[in-house]
């Protein structure tokens, strides 16, 4: 085959969707060596994904973009582009596809958020991305769903014939490990400003991830005299003032710290120092966080909504969505019982040792191969 990847959409600072566009593209061209792989990235997304050229593996390089102004680029520019790179399967990382396209094609939903939770998005991605999506439905020849959970609700919402739509669960970059060296946990304590102690979330700091409940629920913890603060480590999306708003209002500023983006080499440390780990979204297309605080062995504590069940099976803790009290309690359960974090620690270990990106190229490569049967099938 040859294979064309859209990672135009891979942000200079990426995250969930952004790290599956690094690692797919790299597990595959580990794996399709019998393959030709030409990916179209931006200069800054070549460096991130940082697979050197060669024979069977190529790179078109496009202008640096505004993410609006690259909407409009995928839907007038590309497809000549992919045309003059004569492949014959498209696929599109981001969840739409260019609307007028020469070869097969698959798309990657990365969440149904769009349909489930219109009011979590800026106002025009609720009115670009529904459309778009929509016509990518209807016209791409297959799907990867990155859960179970996001493959069920795209074939219920965008009537997509259950055959046509793959998951394809993400994986664990090797990285996110147990750490022991000293000398580098200390580093990053240092370079990062954090506490002895402390409870992590890590992801955007944004109205899905519902990070008012958990300040919430933390300023009752600091109630029964913690000695652990709070890290939101994460760069600020859209619509965050309510988060500051809560810290504020609550008198937490010396409690709660906020570092920022911290960049992937630094993040598995951070993991590691942490006691616990909370992530109490509201819905996730797969919750990659989880899966690597998991794998550096720290005790989890999420909501028990969408794909999360399947991430973390009964390795962490899954509490109600919007539940303060039972947030409240598991938060105390786990910081007070050594034996039980232990326990939570290795589950979560073995979980998530089940999530390679390996396996992610592999079910890639088989969706590639069924697509373009469908496509030349009358």
């Amino acid at each position: 085959m040859r294979i064309g990847i859209d990672a135009t959409a891979l942000p200079p600072r990426p995250v969930g969707a952004g790290n599956y566009i690094i690692n797919l593209i790299r597990s595959l061209e580990a794996q399709a060596r019998n393959d030709e792989i030409v990916v179209f990235a931006e200069s800054h997304g070549r460096d991130l994904i940082g697979v050197p050229p060669r024979q069977g593996f190529e790179w078109v390089t496009v202008p640096e973009m505004h993410p609006a102004v690259r909407l409009i680029w995928e839907q007038t520019i590309f497809p000549g582009l992919v045309r003059s790179a004569k492949v014959e399967l498209l696929h599109s990382l981001h969840y739409t596809r260019p609307v007028r396209l020469g070869c097969a094609s698959v798309v990657t939903l990365l969440d149904m958020t769009f349909f489930l939770y219109p009011q979590l998005h800026t106002r025009a991605k609720r009115l670009y991305f529904p459309r778009i999506i929509r016509m990518s439905a209807r016209r791409a020849d297959a799907f990867a769903a990155i859960s179970e959970s996001t493959r069920k609700d795209a074939i219920r919402l965008l009537k997509i014939p259950p055959e046509k739509i793959l998951t394809t669960p993400l994986g664990v970059d090797r990285s996110f490990h147990l750490i022991e060296d000293e000398r580098l946990l200390e580093e990053v304590r240092h370079r990062y400003d954090l506490p002895e102690k402390f409870v992590l979330y890590v992801g955007l700091i944004e109205p899905r991830k519902n990070l008012p409940l958990l300040i919430r629920a933390y300023r009752r913890l600091t109630a029964q005299e913690t000695p652990y603060d709070l890290v939101l480590a994460g760069r600020l999306g859209w619509n965050y003032n309510e988060v500051m708003q809560s810290i504020e209002r609550f008198g937490l500023r010396n409690r709660v710290r906020m570092p920022g983006y911290i960049p992937q080499g630094d993040l598995p440390l951070v993991y590691n120092l942490a006691s616990l780990f909370i992530y109490p979204t509201t819905y996730e297309g797969f919750g990659l966080p989880v899966l690597e605080a998991m794998a550096c062995g720290v005790p989890i504590i999420t909501t028990r909504v969408s794909s999360l069940p399947e991430i973390v099976g009964k390795a962490g803790e899954l509490l109600p969505e919007n539940d303060e009290a039972a947030l409240l309690k598991a938060m105390l359960r786990l910081l007070i019982d050594s034996e039980l974090r232990e326990k939570r620690k290795i589950a979560g270990l073995e979980q998530a040792a089940k999530f390679t990106w390996e396996r992610t190229a592999r079910l890639t490569l088989q969706l590639y191969r069924k697509a373009i049967q469908i496509s030349r099938t009358p």
